[in-house]
């Protein structure tokens, strides 16, 4: 299980490349099998076993290469040029898109995609430069009040009743 607890950032940039592999492509993978799980069920109602494969892998298989793509492109990047910043995730986003363009057989959408994974890609950098979340932790227990309050609609039994008997 050690395995899936690979983080992307435990290990400086252009370092441990499996490690961001794998870490990158899980995301993708349960990404890509949650969106082909809603079109199987909600969008191209599949029929047996093959198809519905064939959905999976038609959904899943891509998501899997534009993570690949970008964490070889950043990876690569890095290395190459000897320096860690946005430019090396901005074009791992445009080669993320390329994958994107080719997926769907559209290079308009391709270079749309690419600007986009891009951008969002530079600002995933730059939070980790300036120190601040992309996604900050939302605390719960914060919203959800004590542990203590109840807010059920009618109390449960008392925790010593009998049955009668």
């Amino acid at each position: 299980m050690a395995l899936l607890k690979v983080g992307y950032y435990d290990k400086p940039e252009g370092e441990d490349f499996f490690g961001k592999m794998l870490a990158t492509n899980t995301y993708a993978a349960i990404a890509g099998l949650t969106w082909s799980t809603y079109d199987v069920l909600m969008y191209s109602h599949t029929k047996g076993y093959l198809p519905t494969l064939g959905r999976f892998a038609y959904n899943t298989g891509p998501m899997i290469g534009m993570a690949s793509a970008f964490t070889l492109t950043v990876y690569g990047l890095t290395n190459l040029r000897e320096k860690d910043d946005r430019l090396n995730y901005f074009l791992g986003g445009v080669a993320a898109g390329a994958v994107y363009g080719a997926w769907r057989r559209n290079h308009v959408s391709g270079l749309t995609m690419g600007l986009f994974f891009g951008l969002a890609a530079m600002v995933k950098k730059l939070s980790k430069i300036e120190g601040w979340e992309f996604f900050p932790e939302v605390p719960y227990r914060q919203y959800m009040g004590a542990k203590d309050n109840d807010y059920t609609l009618m109390k449960g039994p008392p925790k010593n009743w009998t049955t009668g008997e």
